[in-house]
């Protein structure tokens, strides 16, 4: 025993540290055990990732497989494909028949007799002269068709039709069907005109005659003759027939 206020002897302090270590290793095994099982579950699922890995691989693949041979029912990338070759088919076949509508809706040309030389001569001296006959109209005409500006020509034909009639009824559905063919803004063969040209049309279509037009033809005739005529006097078409002409008048 010890007296009060004396100091601990120096083998208490170990007894209780040894106590202490005691229960330490006790207590280890049970603190280390959780640790332990999370590191085994972690490498059971690290072997069970990578057996299933080389699986869902291949499955992979054949689904990639199968998705390149699918064809109509999915995405398709292969150029043989019948359903493509179909699609293509009928995409001609649209285009064709288009072509062929518009072929039919062009007017034929006006009947006239072979042009003589002197009359071919004097479509350069003049667009009026050009114009005066129809064997010249049709020339022109078949130059216009190259520069995709054929309704110009055709716009001044109708309204020259129109012109001749008398008929009260007649006069009124000529002028719609040229109002919707030339002048109407949804019609593929619209021509070009100003503002200026179009307010007078609407406000002569009230009560349709045979000068409705009248502007609008005077217009499309400037156009034709400052833009259009001067290429023609030099297109293959017009040089061409003034050399045919030439060399049979020179067999002659």
């Amino acid at each position: 025993m010890r007296g009060a206020g004396e100091p601990p002897s120096p083998g208490a302090q170990p007894a209780a540290t040894g106590g202490e270590a005691g229960e330490d290793s006790r207590r280890g095994p049970a603190a280390d055990t959780p640790m332990g099982s999370e590191r085994m579950e972690m490498r059971k699922r690290q072997m069970s990732t990578t057996q299933e890995t080389p699986g869902a691989a291949q499955a992979q693949h054949g689904t990639g497989n199968r998705g390149s041979n699918a064809c109509c029912f999915c995405w398709c990338c292969c150029c043989s494909c019948s359903c493509l070759t179909v699609r293509n088919q009928d995409e001609e076949r649209a285009r064709r028949t288009s072509h062929e509508l518009q072929a039919e809706g062009i007017p034929n040309c006006e009947e006239s007799p072979a042009p003589t030389l002197e009359e071919v001569n004097a479509w350069a001296q003049s667009f009026d002269k050009l114009m005066l006959t129809p064997a010249g109209r049709n020339a022109f005409r078949e130059f216009l068709r190259t520069e995709f500006s054929e309704e110009n020509m055709l716009f001044w034909m109708a309204c020259e039709e129109l012109k001749q009639e008398s008929n009260k009824s007649v006069i009124e559905e000529k002028a719609r069907l040229i109002y919707e063919d030339y002048i109407s803004i949804l019609s593929p063969k619209e021509v070009s005109l100003d503002s200026r040209v179009r307010e007078v049309i609407n406000r002569n279509m009230l009560e349709p005659s045979q000068h409705t037009f009248d502007d609008a033809q005077l217009q499309i005739y400037t156009l034709m003759h400052r833009d259009s005529y001067p290429r023609f006097m030099n297109s293959a078409i017009y040089k061409d027939l003034l050399q045919s002409l030439s060399e049979k008048s020179i067999e002659a």
